[in-house]
């Protein structure tokens, strides 16, 4: 009986934060913002497609950027186009699975920069094959890219936030982190992963009392910067890169802990949690999902027969 008085608090504890949640979703993003005036941040990934967009995005709200990529050209292109706006902007040349380079980096930009405020880890690929097609070397490179180097970066980088009681961890996940899709069983269970990591923290965080370094998980649908060429959908357009540079930036600075995109996914993904097996993979077949990877080429049209 004493648990079950001791329970009833937190569970209207519970209804308060859920209530709050629904009543703020309605609540015009602009009266939430933070300001992130001269906060550092550094974006994985950076030197193409929504990376580049975000460390776009950052820098017009008056952040310092930290772009790391393995793509030194690229990279140099965004920060040039930064530089072009009045930004700061600081490049590294970064293979985000190697972890020495990794932490050697992360003590580098300390020494150049300053401590990092804000980390997005956003870099990741996709080989778009069939389990009994995968290459196991390929298999170890996706989960490397997508989630192990996650471990890394944010051990590089979260002793500070902790410090300062002060920070925000981003990572641009995927709806396939919420839902499986066929020829994506390396994608998928790597981007549940990361979903399942942020998470984790954000409960590790909490509960060892850092109320004030965030976490924002995000979920889009696919992005049309080449990554997924030849998928097809039946129901849903890919998503713009902008629109999505957008969206992150916008959770960020109102601390927005999950989202996804497009929002009628929102509604699904509570669906599917509900939903009988066969019942979820009728709704699978009828959204396309069954035949989404079909014509997959990425942005290497060759990858397939590689």
């Amino acid at each position: 009986m004493k648990e079950i008085i001791k329970t009833v608090p937190q569970i209207l504890v519970v209804l308060y934060y859920w209530i709050t949640s629904i009543i703020l979703y309605f609540v015009p993003n602009r009266f939430k913002y933070k300001d992130i005036t001269g906060e550092i941040v550094l974006i994985t990934g950076a030197g193409s497609g929504i990376g580049r967009l975000m460390s776009l995005n950052f820098a017009k709200k008056g952040a310092i950027l930290v772009l790391w990529d393995v793509n030194q050209k690229g990279n140099e292109e965004t920060a040039q186009l930064i530089r072009k706006e009045g930004g700061k902007a600081y490049c590294y040349k970064v293979d985000v699975t190697d972890k020495s380079a990794v932490y050697e980096t992360a003590a580098k930009v300390k020494t150049d920069v300053g401590i990092v405020s804000i980390l997005v880890n956003n870099a990741g690929i996709v080989v778009g094959r069939g389990i009994l097609d995968l290459d196991d070397k390929m298999v170890e490179k996706v989960f490397c890219v997508n989630v192990l180097s996650h471990f890394w970066i944010i051990k590089s980088f979260l002793p500070d936030m902790i410090r300062n009681d002060h920070g925000h961890l981003v990572t641009i996940a995927s709806l396939a982190g919420l839902g499986g899709l066929p020829q994506l069983t390396d994608y998928c269970a790597s981007k549940f992963a990361a979903v399942g990591l942020l998470e984790s923290l954000y409960l590790e965080l909490r509960a060892e009392g850092y109320k004030n370094i965030h976490t924002t998980t995000v979920c889009p649908y696919f992005i049309n910067t080449g990554m997924f060429n030849g998928a097809r959908s039946k129901l849903f357009n890919f998503l713009e890169p902008d629109y999505v540079a957008e969206r992150v930036i916008s959770a960020v600075l109102c601390n927005q802990e999950i989202i996804l995109m497009p929002r009628f996914f929102y509604v699904l993904n509570i669906l599917k949690s509900m939903m009988p097996t066969k019942s979820l993979l009728a709704l699978h077949g009828a959204c396309g999902g069954t035949e989404a990877m079909n014509e997959f080429e990425g942005r290497n049209p060759k990858q397939k027969s590689q």
